[in-house]
Parts: structure tokens; C-alpha cells; sequence
């Protein structure tokens, strides 16, 4: 049986926006309806409980890589737990265990993620309308970089990412 292919969306915990949250919870719907495994940093706030909530709700397989051992920040929705206690270091495990990131908002941990994506050679889906992270990285990964407005073409772009014969494995 070929690997399942994983689909890490990354994006902020606390500081989700509305929006951030609701793109995300589509993402979720649409990354299990395809098959895809849902990947996010597991945490039980913003955008990662929001994409795990609607990976389930869609009957989606979720995986959380939390930077800690402490089960209370754990989602209810996620169905494997990786517990690293690597705090922010997790980042790495996260992009690396995703053949494509999207990054769904943006904040300090998002970038950070969405850097070692693209320096890694991974994929990455900026689902974001904030044009200064857009044009940062689109100055160093624009071969390995897509930009959406929906959830529905972040799904598309990723579809054509994971197609793509340049695609590192």
C-alpha cells in the first residue's frame, strides 16, 4: 500500500483570526474528502483545532505533532498525537512530515514553518490576503510557492503541487 499523503496546515494558535478559523475548518473538510491526512501542530486553539475539527467532521484522519508532553492542550479532534516536548523546534518535524504545507493566517510560528518548508524544498500553499508575508516569501520560494484567496483553490493549488514532477519526496 503507497503512503497516505499528508497535508500539514499550519497557521496561528491564539491569534487566529475569524477568518483564519473558518478557512481552516474548510481546509480540514476538504483535505479528508480528498483522503489526504490532515497534519497540524495538534493544539486545541485557532487554526490547528479549527482544521482538525473539520478533517473529523468530514470523517478525515488527523495527525497532531504538539511541541509538548502535556496532553491538556491536546484537540479532541485529533486522532494521533505525537508529544516531542521540542517546543518550537516541532516546526521542523511538522513541514517535513507534510509532502505540502499550507499556511492558513500568519504569525511568528506560521513564517517559521512556511521557512523551513521552503528551504526544505516542500511545497507550500500561502492561504493569507496579507501581502507583505506574500511577497516575502514569494522572493525565496516562488518555484516551491502557490497563493490562494479560498480554501477551495488552496486544495487545487495543492493538487497540482503534489502532481508536480519537481516535487521533492
Amino acid at each position: 500500500m503507497p503512503k497516505k499523503t499528508t497535508i500539514g496546515v499550519m497557521g496561528p494558535g491564539d491569534g487566529a483570526t475569524e477568518r483564519d478559523r473558518a478557512n481552516a475548518y474548510q481546509l480540514g473538510q476538504l483535505i479528508a474528502s480528498q483522503g489526504w491526512v490532515l497534519l497540524t501542530g495538534g493544539r486545541n486553539v485557532g487554526v490547528m483545532e479549527a482544521a482538525s475539527q473539520g478533517a473529523k467532521v468530514a470523517g478525515g484522519l488527523t495527525l497532531g505533532i504538539l511541541g509538548d508532553r502535556d496532553s491538556r492542550s491536546l484537540s479532541a479532534a485529533v486522532d494521533i498525537a505525537i508529544f516531542t516536548d521540542l517546543g518550537n523546534a516541532r516546526n521542523n518535524l511538522n513541514v517535513l512530515s507534510s509532502d505540502v504545507v499550507i499556511a492558513c493566517g500568519m504569525g511568528l510560528g506560521t513564517a517559521s514553518e512556511v521557512a523551513l518548508a521552503l528551504k526544505n524544498g516542500k511545497p507550500v500553499v500561502l492561504l493569507t490576503d496579507n501581502r507583505e508575508s506574500q511577497s516575502f516569501f514569494t522572493q525565496f520560494g516562488a518555484k516551491h510557492l502557490a497563493i490562494a484567496d479560498t480554501p477551495d483553490l488552496a486544495i487545487q493549488l495543492t493538487r497540482t503541487l503534489l502532481s508536480s514532477p519537481s516535487r521533492k519526496p
